[in-house]
Formats: C-alpha cells, sequence, structure tokens
C-alpha cells in the first residue's frame, strides 16, 4: 500500500495541476475573506462588524468557500487515470483495484492536509492584518479556533469525496462539471426553497460543521461533521465499488 500511495504522489506532483489548484483554493478563501472584512459593519449588506464573535468566525470560515476546488482536485486524481488512458496498465500492474482506489483516497487525504494547512494559514494571516487594521485582530481561541479546525477538515473530506466521484462518473470533463453545477446551481437552489432537505446535502453538513451566516436551521455542529464525514465515506465506498466491479476501457 504504501508504494501505491508514493506512487498517487508522484502522479499528482509531477504535474502542476497541483500548484494552479492550490492558489485558486488560497485566492478563493482571501476574496472571501477580503469581502467579508471589506463589508463587515456595513447595515446594507448586513455583515456583522469587525470584533464580534460572528464576523470573526464567517471571515476565519473562508476556506469553506473554496471546498469545490478541492473537490476537483479529487476528481482529477481518480478520472485521470482514465483521460490519460493509464487505468488498464494500472490495474493490470496491481490486479486487486480495491487497493489501488485505497491508495488513491489515502493518498489524496494526506496531500489535502498540507493543502488545507496553507490556505488556512495565509487565509488567517489576511483576516488578521485587515481586521487589524480596521480596530480587531481575531484571537484564535474558543470558537474561532474550532471554526479554522473544522473548515481545514472541511477541505480534506471534500478531497476524498472528490476521489469517490472520479471513481463513480470516471469521464473527467462530466465529473468536474457535474460537481460545479451541483455546488453552485443544484445547492444553491434546494437552500433557497427546500431548507429542510438542504439540512442534510453536503453543503448543509459543511455550514453546519464551521459556520453559518443566514439561511435554514441546520445540524448542531457534531451531527454536521458526522454527516459530512459519512459523505466522504459513502463517495469513497461506492467509488471503490464501482472500480472493482466496471470494465476499464
Amino acid at each position: 500500500m504504501t508504494g501505491l500511495v508514493r506512487a498517487e504522489w508522484a502522479k499528482l506532483f509531477t504535474t502542476r495541476v497541483w500548484i494552479g489548484l492550490l492558489l485558486g483554493v488560497t485566492a478563493l478563501s482571501v476574496l472571501s475573506a477580503v469581502i467579508t472584512t471589506a463589508f463587515a459593519g456595513d447595515p446594507t449588506v448586513g455583515v456583522p462588524p469587525v470584533g464580534t464573535p460572528l464576523y470573526e468566525q464567517l471571515a476565519l470560515g473562508s476556506p469553506s468557500q473554496a471546498v469545490v476546488l478541492m473537490l476537483v482536485l479529487g476528481i482529477i486524481g481518480t478520472t485521470q487515470e482514465y483521460r490519460h488512458r493509464t487505468a488498464t496498465p494500472t490495474f493490470l500492474t496491481t490486479p486487486r483495484r480495491g487497493r489501488v482506489i485505497a491508495a488513491k483516497l489515502l493518498a489524496y487525504a494526506l496531500a489535502a492536509v498540507p493543502f488545507a494547512v496553507a490556505v488556512t494559514v495565509v487565509t488567517d494571516a489576511v483576516v488578521a492584518g485587515y481586521a487589524g487594521a480596521r480596530g480587531a485582530v481575531p484571537e484564535l481561541t474558543g470558537d474561532n479556533l474550532r471554526v479554522v479546525v473544522t473548515t481545514a477538515l472541511a477541505l480534506v473530506v471534500y478531497t476524498v469525496i472528490g476521489v469517490g466521484v472520479g471513481a463513480l462518473v470516471r469521464n473527467q470533463v462530466g465529473a468536474i462539471v457535474g460537481g460545479l453545477v451541483y455546488v453552485f446551481v443544484v445547492e444553491g437552489l434546494v437552500r433557497t426553497f427546500l431548507g429542510a432537505v438542504y439540512t442534510w446535502l453536503p453543503g448543509g453538513a459543511l455550514e453546519a460543521l464551521t459556520v453559518t451566516f443566514q439561511g435554514p436551521d441546520l445540524l448542531e455542529r457534531w451531527q454536521g461533521g458526522l454527516l459530512l464525514l459519512g459523505y466522504g465515506l459513502g463517495a469513497a465506498l461506492l467509488g471503490t465499488l464501482f472500480a472493482v466491479r466496471r470494465d476499464v476501457s
């Protein structure tokens, strides 16, 4: 298994895709934090003022706005085998396909950890600088620290979900487009019109785990975390089962 995990890391880090995605996740997270801070205290927007607990949790939870790119990272990790037609030699080298998918899940989950740490550190530094310039630097204690940790965890879980989705769909473009449509369109519509249903979707679990500003009633934080983790494990399990049973063309 160790050799398979190292092989997956080699496939990931010998290309420039990971650099682009890391920069994208960081940029999206920082942009969200900057916008939140810029409009903090503006009554026309409704963002709480700098220095309030809700503002600090919203700003520190900004990386959760970039989970979709971590989803894409996981999707690419699986679908690149089919796109570049290396799935057949990979499965011939390691006939037990379940081990291959398990190695991908483990490799990308572990790779997502430094991604999450880097994005969180940069975003928190921007929040501290900008909020400090406006009069109050958020302290990384209590609920603020919880938001930082759970947001980083969410980035890792979405990567695992992406690996599972990629194993299910296999077509890289279809999986990525489908993931983007689901996150930005489907969940948005469900959140607006079917709040009770949204509570049990990955987006609702993510909001419950990190922090929410407004919207439908959500689960408790620990429940949201377990639900999101369940989605990650479920995607991983289904992806593994489908990879084992389907033919490779």
